[in-house]
């Protein structure tokens, strides 16, 4: 059975890795083959082979199997041809509403949909839609107090997902595929409208939206309980999982001292709960045996905990919002209560393996995501660590000596899971919190044996008793807080480093391994050489006479890193999403983490408009900035906060690596000029390496583009030339592309932007000119390296995934 399992789960991992899908019936055929061969495989003699064999069955299955289910939810399409049309839906709120600002966001079940004008749009089932109080600057209609099962009728604008394509970024548009949300969008205003957003019944009854209503009616009662308290998301998502609520600054110090797990409705919580249950009724049923009921002779009293185990794990893991920790321990649970009641022994392998098989048989794109392979990895390490280790029973141990005899397994177990995911913790997110271990020993026993009992008894208990427990555990966490905050400080408390390549990463995964071996093993200290390459692992960089260029995809903004051999600079930062959301912490930082950068020699913010400027803070914060240069005006928080900043200003030049840069724009009297719009003032950079030249010119429009014509049109040639202000109407003119004679454009534009950039008839004058025209809502990320020939890729074509554009 292990061996099948592994293979479907390696299976699984190579069809979400494809470019394209095979056909349904392939994947059909492949599916009834691999079944029939692993029934056939099961009277094979040779032990060995029937293990080979079984394992590759398994992975043709987890192939078939997965891209099956891949198939079906991309059926659920919504056409080209109603993007950005009014449709008006009835269906029910399906999911747990997050309020932010006077905005809220849910999902969305469609029931039917009313036609329009005589057509008959086709809407997927399941819609991830935002209801907003304003919208584009426009003041709405009031947001609809909307709650899980209730029936709705809505007039919602959609389009199909789509998310920004980075490298080592967060690929949104599998996670709508995996939720089946195959469409995403706006509740429309209904001024003027016969068809009215409004609520049609309070409550539609079925399972799921039980559920939600109860998860909803949980997380008002703990809201309310802490009213304003800066901890109160942390105890929503301790009781019911969602961990929306947590402000992006209390992450990032649960981040650097690896206690993250922690935060939310985890493995150990759902053991340790579901454990006590399971105790209790053991011990009430046993005891029936003293009243006239008898219950042990009807059910064995092992049986009855088992259930009631069982069931309370069910009931917890269907709270947090069945995450893949939630569902693996749910599983695992539920495979040694079936044991038990079978009367068959299971080991623990067999256990973690049926888990494991049970998640990706009902969730395929789980092998996606760092928290599968971070959680059963952890439980596979501390698994194989244990083997063949043998330790004393505590009877007949003092109670002292039974705490230091806990305290030493408990260390222990600390010690395999740190060292045991060391590789895994690189690969996935190229940092390692070296405080983790003596954060964990501090917060593990607090938030389980505490924290966790307090917030669950407190959210069901009526007031003022749920008031008084939950705020003696907000007191708590307030309290742990403040240690991790302390802990966080310390500049050593994170090691980080480049994503490793795989041959690194193998080598530290067999070093790991050696190292913890079971005892007998000759020469485990040797183990530690494997881990020398990964940790000798040293950010890339452009070779002598080279130069890379990154343009990111941050949605409708701009945002360029520029790469010479020994410098960095990044070129506008992106905007702002929401007030804790933006392209530097959502986009630019995870890439340049991943690649082992930590510092900037320059950023340059071409202007003050948010599409440029709204993720500088965020990288302030996050990264050592040598200098900052923009066009911001004096009292803009970004010149403040920087540790040297200056106006960028015409005639500005300096030399990196032999690569040289020049200011061409603004001129420095602009700045007395008060009527000048931003955009006006846009910092305008060109660099050149050997023959070879970028021009970046912000969102410059036709006026300024005539003043550099006027003051020196052979200075603009550039053989790659970033579209001015996203390929607008107002910009781009053909004096000034014939000027600039660019081979390459780059247009750094949002998926169906409301500005419509670029402009139809500007693009089109791009490609009657001859040139290249990439635009990153199609392309992703791009990357440009100079050197003798100029190198171009896209990141959507170059990580082609099945889902892309689907």
């Amino acid at each position: 059975m292990r061996s099948i399992v592994i293979g479907f789960v390696a299976g699984a991992v190579v069809l979400q890795n494809q470019a394209a899908l095979p056909s349904s019936t392939l994947l059909t055929l492949l599916l009834a083959l691999a079944i029939l061969s692993a029934w056939r495989s099961r009277s094979v003699q040779r032990k060995a082979v029937r293990i080979a064999l079984l394992a590759s069955c398994g992975a043709v299955a987890g192939f078939a199997w997965a891209g099956l289910f891949a198939q079906h939810y991309l059926g659920n399409a919504l056409p080209r041809d109603w993007e950005g049309r009014d449709i008006t839906v009835v269906g029910t709120i399906d999911s747990l509403p997050y309020r932010f600002d006077q905005d809220v966001r849910f999902n969305f079940a469609v029931e039917r949909i009313l036609a329009t004008d005589g057509a008959a749009p086709v809407v997927p089932p399941r819609l991830a839609l935002s209801w907003y109080s304003a919208f584009h600057g426009e003041d709405l209609q009031g947001v609809g107090d909307v709650q899980p099962g209730e029936r709705w009728q809505l007039t919602v604008r959609l389009r199909r997902p789509h998310g920004n394509a980075n490298p080592d970024g967060f690929d949104y548009e599998v996670w709508l595929l995996e939720q089946n949300l195959r469409a995403t969008g706006y509740v429309r205003p209904d001024r003027g409208s016969p068809l009215k957003n409004e609520r049609l019944d309070v409550f539609v009854p079925s399972f799921g939206n039980a559920v939600e209503r109860c998860r909803a009616w949980l997380r008002d009662r703990i809201l309310a309980a802490l009213p304003d308290k800066e901890y109160a998301g942390v105890i929503v998502a301790l009781v019911i999982g969602d961990q929306r609520a947590i402000n992006q600054s209390d992450w990032k110090v649960f981040n650097r001292t690896g206690i993250g797990h922690l935060v939310s409705i985890s493995g150990l919580h759902i053991t340790m709960i579901a454990g006590l249950f399971a105790a209790g009724a053991f011990a009430l049923w046993r005891r029936s045996f003293f009243t006239q009921m008898q219950l042990p002779l009807i059910l064995p009293a092992q049986k009855f905990a088992a259930l009631v185990g069982a069931a309370t794990a069910l009931l917890y893991v269907l709270l947090a919002g069945f995450g893949v920790p939630a569902q693996r321990t749910l599983y695992m649970l539920s495979v040694v209560a079936a044991a038990l009641w079978l009367g068959r022994i299971t080991s623990v392998s067999h256990v973690l393996c049926a888990a494991l098989g049970i998640v990706v048989l009902l969730d395929p794109w789980a092998v996606l995501w760092p928290g599968f392979w971070l959680s059963f990895g952890a439980v596979a390490i501390i698994l194989y660590a244990s083997t063949g280790r043998g330790y004393a029973p505590a009877s007949g141990l003092t109670t002292k000596e039974k705490l230091v005899a806990t305290l030493a397994s408990a260390s222990r177990t600390q010690y395999i899971v740190t060292l045991g995911l060391v590789p895994l913790t690189l690969l996935l997110f190229g940092q390692i919190s070296l405080i983790s271990p003596l954060a964990n020993a501090i917060a593990i026993p607090l938030v389980s044996f505490f924290v966790t009992p307090l917030a669950l008894v407190g959210s069901v208990l009526p007031a003022p008793l749920a008031n008084w427990v939950l705020g003696f555990a907000h007191l708590l966490v307030d309290w742990l807080a403040q240690a991790l905050q302390w802990m966080s400080a310390f500049p050593a408390a994170v090691w980080t480093a480049p994503i490793p390549p795989w041959w690194t990463f193998l080598a530290a995964l067999i070093g790991t391994l050696w190292l913890l071996a079971p005892v007998g093993w000759p020469a485990r200290w040797l183990g530690i050489v494997g881990l020398f390459p990964i940790f000798l692992n040293k950010a890339a960089h452009p070779s002598e006479g080279e130069m890379w260029v990154t343009a990111f995809d941050v949605g409708q903004g701009m945002a360029l890193l520029v790469e010479t051999s020994h410098r960095r600079l990044l070129y506008d930062t992106g905007p702002a999403y929401s007030p804790e959301s933006d392209g530097g912490n959502r986009v630019i930082l995870p890439y340049l983490k991943s690649r082992g950068i930590s510092s900037l020699d320059m950023m340059i913010v071409s202007h003050a408009d948010n599409d440029h400027s709204g993720g500088a803070l965020s990288i302030l914060d996050e990264l050592e900035v040598a200098s900052v240069s923009s066009s911001l005006p004096a009292a803009h928080a970004l010149v403040n906060r920087a540790r040297d900043h200056q106006r960028c200003a015409a005639g500005q030049s300096w030399s990196w690596d032999n690569v040289r840069f020049d200011m061409l724009h603004p001129t420095a009297d602009s700045y007395e000029i008060a009527k000048l719009k931003p955009n006006a003032r846009s910092c305008t950079l060109k660099i050149t390496i050997g023959t070879q030249a970028i021009l970046l010119p912000g969102d410059i429009e036709a006026g300024q583009e005539a003043e550099l014509l006027d003051k020196d049109r052979e200075q603009l040639r550039a053989s790659v030339l970033l579209a001015p202000h996203h390929g607008s109407g107002t910009s781009s003119t053909a004096r000034f592309l014939r000027a600039v004679q660019p081979d390459i454009a780059l247009f750094q534009v949002g998926y169906r932007n409301r500005y419509h950039h670029p402009k139809a008839e500007v693009f089109a004058r791009y490609g009657e000119m001859g040139i290249k025209r990439i635009r990153s809502d199609d392309s992703g990320a791009i990357t440009l390296r100079f050197g003798p020939a100029l190198d171009v890729s896209e990141y959507r074509t170059a990580h082609a995934r099945y889902w892309y554009g689907r």
